[in-house]
């Protein structure tokens, strides 16, 4: 996390189109923020190349994705979910796509995607360049890779899970009145610049960013029941720090890259530990020094 991986295919990706003016690419990601940030890389590594790129994702209108598509882009990104909605409705034509970018595979399988993915990569050129990237490489994943490509190399990028400019510790606390007592103490310190706060559920994450608000702390809330502009609007205000705490639930643990996070707080416990590395893996961003707080009940 946080080590450049979309310039890492974005790059030679746009390189390939610039080289080859037929080719096209098709990159999905499983989540709306995620794609977003990709399509924003790559307008700026872009940037003069004259390449036209198209966002599909779910969340917002599709009018403009229809006209943005009648442009013949060359770049596609999006979500599973949409692109299989405009494959079906007939507004995008994969069948010449010539590279295609599958990140966080992982993700997009806990996430559901398993159908739509195999139905989209059926429809795309057996004879393509493709790049899978994930953070772990179960069983589900390797059958997605080597379902769909011929003798894929394996490529570690890095052998330690979790960042080593992250400094990791635990917060204990004694009832639901302490442990809000003892995030507001952790909010005042000095050294909390911005912080992001994961919670468990989109109820959970409302009620925590009111009680924040209504101690007098600048916050916003990002998760799955907000509509895309809301989730849009929270990010920019988090990223232009007119507020310094984002109340989260893990849809917003991966892909957000916002490079002056101090802290991440695990308000509630990941589920898993793929979820916890994802999560801390939102501070301590381009070379900063960051921290990860875990709550625990003692």
């Amino acid at each position: 996390t946080g080590t450049g991986k979309t310039a890492a295919f974005a790059i030679p990706m746009l390189q390939r189109l610039i080289n080859d003016p037929v080719a096209r690419v098709l990159v999905m990601a499983p989540t709306r923020e995620l794609a977003q940030q990709i399509e924003d890389e790559c307008r700026t590594i872009g940037k003069g190349t004259g390449l036209r790129s198209v966002l599909l994702i779910g969340g917002v209108a599709i009018g403009p994705q229809f006209r943005d598509l009648r442009a013949n882009p060359r770049v596609i990104i999006g979500t599973p979910g949409r692109i299989q909605d405009h494959m079906e409705q007939g507004t995008l034509d994969i069948s010449d796509v010539s590279i295609i970018v599958l990140d966080e595979v992982d993700r997009m399988l806990d996430m559901g995607f398993i159908i739509p993915i195999r139905e989209i990569l059926s429809k795309v050129p057996a004879k393509r360049q493709s790049f899978f990237f994930s953070a772990t490489m179960d069983p589900r994943v390797r059958g997605i890779i080597e379902g769909f490509s011929a003798d894929p190399i394996h490529v570690v990028a890095k052998s330690g899970d979790t960042a080593e400019n992250v400094d990791q510790n635990v917060v204990e606390y004694r009832g639901t009145i302490d442990k809000i007592d003892k995030l507001h103490q952790l909010l005042i310190s000095d050294n909390v610049t911005k912080a992001i706060i994961f919670d468990d559920t989109q109820r959970a994450v409302e009620r925590l960013a009111n009680e924040l608000l209504a101690r007098g702390f600048k916050t916003d809330a990002i998760h799955g029941g907000k509509s895309q502009s809301q989730r849009q609007r929270a990010l920019k205000r988090f990223k232009d720090n007119d507020v310094t705490v984002l109340v989260a639930t893990d849809v917003a643990a991966r892909g957000i890259d916002i490079k002056d996070i101090s802290h991440v707080v695990n308000y509630s416990t990941p589920q898993s530990y793929s979820d916890y590395v994802h999560r801390v893996g939102r501070a301590g961003r381009a070379g900063r020094t960051g921290f990860a707080l875990t709550f625990i009940e003692n």
